[in-house]
């Protein structure tokens, strides 16, 4: 009964949204507890891999963070890529809606972040964390909704998070790379000359391409360039189809889902969401660091998203997606704002200090939770006067 009861969570659309939620809390109650040396001991001690003293060092909350999360970047660019040659990005069209809402999405926030932080110097560099979406909370949260919501809003939403990924991936090519090694990133030039090969050549086998992967990763983490880029690239070379008309990209694409959303990305949010509370106050939240990161995620989202969604179709360049309201694409807007991991990640990349990270994750958690509560809200509101003008019309 147990394992029926497991079966049927674990393919409800919902359930990565709601195991991200529960890691979240596990780790802010472990943060708050007698338990917290241990958990920022744990996370804190190094793990070598070396060979005749040369190789990586590092603390546990990066492999994760570096690692562990290159493997969530290299799904994200077989997604990318699928959508890319046959799925929602394939036709412009059905793009420029979610690809504007998009643009709002990230432009705004990341200016409400920016004003807030404007005479703070040391803190503006986290201008990018609220431009983020995260998926898997997103769609997770409209799963809630059920089959209330239209069809077409779930791919509106689909897109627009997708092409924030993009986004983000971009930003962090462009922004965030440290000091530049050219040996190191010339280096990770033989092993992508490798996945070329093996992509033109139409390999059946990934394996190979993995491998190769790894080793452009490390060299891609030693040269400065963050290391989960070498995820994306590595994906955006596994075939779509091989010399057999077999897929590798769509078999390694469903063989790796679960594994990231179930393992993956709670691990990452059991590492990085243990914000500690003690001697925190509701001032705190007012300071230009967590307070930008909030309203970048709560206002800057939904002003973003609708706003330049309802610009472009006024203009006339698109229309309102199949059985959605302007309340539906307003609760889509607030969903927009549940930032959680991606966000967590850009403040990562952005701040060292454990002080300030603390401030990123209380920025991050109080914009996520209330962009998707109101959003909820929408949507079944929305859902709930869909209803109502049916029954009345077919009355």
């Amino acid at each position: 009964m147990f394992l029926r009861a497991l079966d049927r969570f674990f393919s409800h659309e919902a359930s990565g949204g709601i195991l991200l939620m529960l890691s979240a809390l596990a780790a802010m109650i472990v943060a708050n507890s007698a338990l917290s040396g241990i958990y920022e001991g744990a996370l804190g001690s190094y793990l070598a891999i070396t060979l005749n003293g040369s190789g990586l060092e590092k603390p546990l909350i990066l492999w994760i963070n570096d690692g562990l999360m290159a493997i969530f970047f290299f799904l994200i660019g077989l997604e990318l890529k699928r959508e890319l040659l046959e799925g929602k990005l394939k036709n412009p069209r059905d793009v420029l809606l979610p690809g504007m809402a998009a643009i709002g999405g990230m432009a705004v926030p990341a200016l409400i972040f920016v004003a807030f932080n404007w005479n703070s110097p040391e803190t503006l560099g986290g201008w990018a964390i609220p431009a983020a979406t995260d998926i898997a909370f997103a769609l997770g949260i409209l799963a809630l909704v059920g089959s209330r919501a239209p069809v077409s809003l779930k791919v509106f939403l689909l897109t627009l998070a997708i092409l924030d990924d993009l986004g983000a991936i971009i930003i962090i090519a462009l922004f965030y790379t440290a000091e530049l090694k050219i040996d190191y990133l010339f280096l990770a030039l033989i092993p992508l000359a490798g996945l070329i090969w093996l992509n033109v050549k139409g390999a059946h086998r990934v394996a190979p391409a993995i491998i190769l992967g790894t080793i452009m990763w490390f060299f891609v983490l030693k040269s400065g360039v963050h290391a989960t880029l070498a995820g994306v690239v590595t994906a955006f070379l596994i075939p779509l189809v091989d010399k057999w008309g077999k897929s590798p990209l769509h078999a390694l694409e469903h063989a790796l889902a679960p594994y990231v959303l179930y393992l993956i990305i709670p691990i990452f949010a059991f590492a990085n969401a243990g914000v500690v509370l003690t001697g925190l106050s509701f001032s705190d939240l007012l300071a230009p660091l967590p307070l930008g990161i909030a309203l970048g995620l709560l206002l800057g989202k939904q002003i973003g998203v609708m706003g330049l969604t309802f610009l472009t179709i006024k203009l006339g360049f698109a229309r309102l997606p199949h059985g959605a309201t302007w309340l539906h694409i307003y609760g889509i807007s607030c969903l927009a704002g549940v930032g959680f991991t991606m966000s967590l990640f850009i403040g990562g990349l952005s701040f060292s200090d454990a002080a300030m990270m603390n401030q990123v994750r209380l920025g991050v958690l109080a914009g996520s939770i209330l962009s998707g509560i109101i959003g909820y809200t929408a949507l079944m509101l929305a859902c709930s006067k869909s209803a109502e003008a049916e029954v009345a019309e077919a009355a």
